[in-house]
């Protein structure tokens, strides 16, 4: 994929590279993008980009020792290369990298998914979908990457891969971080789905309306041709009125005779009986948002049906657990006050008057403010509760469990216990 520097940045619609004193007479050859400088090899262009930390201006120089040809940044550095200067080296680098790959996106049918809960059951029905229709799809997101969606040169280059690999879609997670850090420049999506907001992320974001900002930036006509939005949700319903893109609405009430098992979802859509191998009142939810987004592409509504019933279940998504105990396991990714109320009213369900045992944690490094929220929703809907550590990053695993505790009501103490030792807690 390598590329004269002049011809990169004329298709990513950027400003032609400076000359500073010293530097070499040509147009260099970009033989690779990225922003790390550990991964600078002979040729790359190395974007400066500014995080929360660490400002990447400070390793401009370091670059080029290592073999960078060119420098991406947003204020002109001592170095004796060219240099594409901008005011948002991140929006930049996306551009740069969806033209480095040749704007890939631009070849597949693509759709992304945002939302606080249910994206990654929604991206891998959508692509069950999608397969069945005869679309082989790729998918991007939390099963599949260390972030749920990669920074633009990886996302970038998995897009190439997709379209060298055979596959005509790309069903992908679009994260809040991902939209509020231009991961995403540089793709332009067919359809854009909204689950629901609820709180998490406000870490990074502050407040509940700047999270759903961040959300919103997705429906935008430079990012996406239509959206879909889920109108149970408040600010589902209000995408739907005020997104500058088309919009199309779906609901609880797109679903008539709804039954829900312990493994499956079932319900009539449109006049076609949906049946889903997942089971969590919730989950049916997240296939109406798949099979919206599936006839928002142009698919036929019996297709839809019929491939959202060659659906496996999700990993760590209600999954249940079967090794010959008396009594039902299921396994939730719930990481948000919205997801674990979802998700334990799913397995009183399940448990059909028996009692429902929760085992749970906090990450570290992440939404401090709700972990005491965690801890009433679990001590409201389940009969007993054991708080116990989960991935605590660089915070004590203590102090976590500590937070999620004082959150409990009193008069619900009596039902949650706490325990370090993750396996002892199970």
């Amino acid at each position: 994929m390598d590329a004269r520097l002049g011809d990169l940045l004329r298709d990513a619609g950027l400003p032609a590279a400076t000359q500073p004193a010293g530097a070499p007479a040509g147009d260099p050859v970009v033989t690779s993008v990225t922003y790390d400088s550990r991964a600078v090899s002979a040729g790359s262009l190395f974007c400066c980009l500014r995080g929360g930390t660490v400002d990447g201006h400070s390793f401009g120089a370091a670059a080029v020792r290592a073999g960078a040809v060119a420098l991406l940044v947003e204020e002109v550095l001592p170095v004796p290369v060219p240099q594409v200067v901008v005011a948002n080296a991140r929006d930049a680098m996306g551009h740069v990298a969806a033209a480095f790959f040749g704007h890939p996106a631009r070849s597949l049918r693509m759709v992304g998914v945002t939302g606080t809960n249910g994206k990654t059951t929604t991206t891998t029905l959508l692509a069950a979908i999608l397969e069945h229709a005869g679309m082989p799809t790729g998918v991007i997101g939390t099963l599949t990457g260390k972030h749920t969606t990669p920074e633009s040169p990886e996302l970038q280059a998995l897009l190439r891969g997709f379209l060298d690999g055979g596959r005509t879609a790309a069903v992908m997670e679009v994260s809040s971080h991902a939209l509020a850090l231009d991961r995403v420049a540089g793709c332009h999506f067919d359809v854009a789905v909204f689950t629901n907001l609820g709180r998490d992320h406000l870490d990074l974001h502050g407040t509940v309306e700047r999270y759903f900002a961040a959300k919103a930036l997705l429906f935008r006509p430079e990012l996406t041709s239509l959206g879909a939005a889920n109108v149970d949700d408040v600010h589902g319903r209000l995408l739907v009125d005020t997104a500058p893109v088309p919009m199309v609405g779906f609901g609880a009430e797109d679903m008539t005779d709804l039954v829900v098992t312990p493994t499956r979802h079932a319900y009539v859509w449109r006049g076609d009986r949906v049946e889903v191998a997942l089971g969590g009142a919730f989950n049916a939810m997240n296939s109406l948002a798949a099979a919206t987004a599936a006839s928002a592409l142009g698919l036929d509504d019996a297709v839809i049906a019929a491939g959202l019933a060659t659906a496996r279940p999700v990993p760590g998504r209600f999954e249940p657990v079967e090794a010959g105990q008396p009594f039902a396991v299921i396994v939730d990714y719930a990481h948000t006050p919205d997801g674990l109320r979802q998700a334990l009213a799913a397995a009183r369900a399940v448990a059909a008057g028996r009692r429902v045992l929760a085992v749970f944690g906090c990450g570290g490094d992440r939404d401090r403010e709700k972990r005491p929220e965690m801890g009433r929703a679990a001590a409201e809907l389940a009969d007993r509760v054991v708080v116990t550590s989960d991935n605590p990053r660089s915070e004590d695993p203590l102090a976590i469990i500590n937070a999620v505790l004082e959150g409990v009501p009193p008069d619900y103490r009596h039902v949650v216990v706490s325990e370090p030792d993750r396996r002892q807690a199970f």
